[in-house]
């Protein structure tokens, strides 16, 4: 096991009897025929191609490890024909469907750890539903990998081809083993000490405005509110990375921290992200599996300084941050520490990520990935953005035991405005900006 894996089996146990938190959801869309038995077919052989997609867990002595089992001669898909149903119900029902599968929680001893639901909406309209655990998936194997081999493959054995991609490398298992052995004493004491030098001091913790009290347990239970900001607004954001030398990534997680701190009043704020740890590396990048780790992430604001300033602070943040995401997130709590607590997450118990790119699958090929609610969310509130051609969409997961939608809605209109005025002004102080 990878020690992200690790991590998520350890905090699953915890969860056994909350909601299904760490499923993910993707949908593939389809417009034309669809061959169902080709489809099939590119969905074992997937399996079949990555070992990490047809992984069980188990428990030896309280120690977790993984059992890689043998390639199915089918994958299973179930299969359902809302054809019949009247149009203006058919979305309606396919969103139900998708959003039960995702609300049923996985065994990670039995497995198998994904599922997949078929639904024709009619003759040229078909949705097929993905849901995996987290314990096999990263960002970039639900978002990119999976759905290009899914098309690529299709496309061939529509068309009565052999498989055109070429076998992996290395396996996830390969990957685990080598992470070990390179995050040696030297190298984890190293970033340890970072960790320790960026945590030091006492630990702030986010007062946040909630519709409700928290609870003296943290529930795992989650809502979803998508929404979408126009090209424009991903125009202005650009424009700020240019000038400032910036990731988009950068810019947004400044807004976010700038938007916490108009919130909450604090000036020593810690926010998380998802790193993706051992990404970088070559031979995993058409690898199927997770290779995430979450950080914390600290920012210490003034009145008096500027939001070019807060960039520049983010962007020895982020890079200081990637340079030390070996270390799994309970080896920092360990060195600091930081403990879980009943009713909140330790360190950070707000997220911010931005999901790879969605990649162009094709004529008569989509992808979504916002609309389907597990029930279930790690944090009491995470946001994920994903910049698209019409410009950035994102998803609030979020716990209804602490929000109201209507709230949610309301601090996301805050951050676009928020964003759009640093944006247009970055040498305008935090003052400044929480003012307007």
């Amino acid at each position: 096991m990878s020690l992200a894996q690790e991590e998520i089996w350890h905090r699953a146990q915890d969860g056994i009897d909350k909601p299904p938190f760490y499923n993910e959801s993707i949908t593939i869309h389809r417009q034309g025929a669809l061959d169902v038995a080709a489809l099939q077919q590119s969905l074992t052989e997937i399996v079949r191609r990555h070992e990490a997609w047809r992984t069980t867990f188990y428990t030896l002595d309280g120690q977790p490890f993984q059992i890689v089992h043998p390639a199915p001669e089918r994958f299973p898909i179930s299969t359902y024909d809302l054809s019949t149903l009247p149009e203006s119900r058919r979305e309606e029902e396919a969103l139900r469907l998708a959003s039960e599968q995702a609300r049923e929680q996985f065994n990670l001893k039995t497995g198998p750890l994904l599922r997949v639901r078929l639904i024709h909406l009619g003759d040229t309209r078909h949705q097929v539903h993905v849901t995996m655990h987290q314990i096999i998936v990263d960002g970039v194997s639900v978002f990119r990998i999976f759905p290009l081999e899914l098309i690529k493959l299709y496309e061939a054995f529509a068309e009565g081809r052999p498989s055109p991609l070429p076998e992996p490398g290395i396996q996830y298992g390969d990957f685990a083993r080598w992470q070990k052995e390179f995050l040696g004493q030297e190298i984890l004491e190293r970033q340890l000490n970072y960790w320790q030098e960026q945590l030091s001091g006492e630990l702030p913790s986010l007062e946040w405005p909630c519709d409700r009290a928290r609870l003296s347990i943290l529930t795992y239970r989650g809502s979803i509110v998508s929404g979408e900001w126009p090209s424009v607004v991903a125009e202005q954001l650009h424009e700020i990375c240019r000038e400032e030398s910036v990731s988009l990534f950068m810019v947004l997680l400044a807004g976010f921290v700038l938007w916490w701190h108009q919130y909450t009043k604090e000036n020593d704020i810690i926010v998380g992200t998802l790193a993706p740890a051992g990404r970088e590396q070559q031979e995993v990048q058409g690898l199927l599996g997770c290779f995430l780790n979450p950080v914390p992430l600290r920012f210490r604001i003034t009145q008096s300084m500027t939001f070019h300033d807060l960039l520049r602070q983010t962007r020895e943040v982020v890079s200081g941050a990637v340079a030390n995401d070996d270390v799994p997130f309970f080896r920092i709590l360990e060195r600091v520490g930081g403990k879980p607590g009943l009713s909140e997450n330790p360190l950070f118990d707000v997220v911010i990520s931005l999901a790879p790119r969605l990649p162009d699958l094709g004529s008569g090929w989509d992808q979504t990935f916002m609309d389907v609610e597990s029930g279930g969310s790690t944090w009491n509130l995470y946001l994920e953005l994903n910049e698209r051609s019409h410009g950035i969409v994102f998803r609030t997961q979020y716990n209804p035991d602490l929000f109201n939608a209507e709230t949610v809605c309301r601090m996301t209109d805050d951050l676009k405005l928020l964003l759009e005025a640093a944006a247009a002004k970055p040498r305008k102080t935090i003052s400044e900006l929480c003012r307007e």
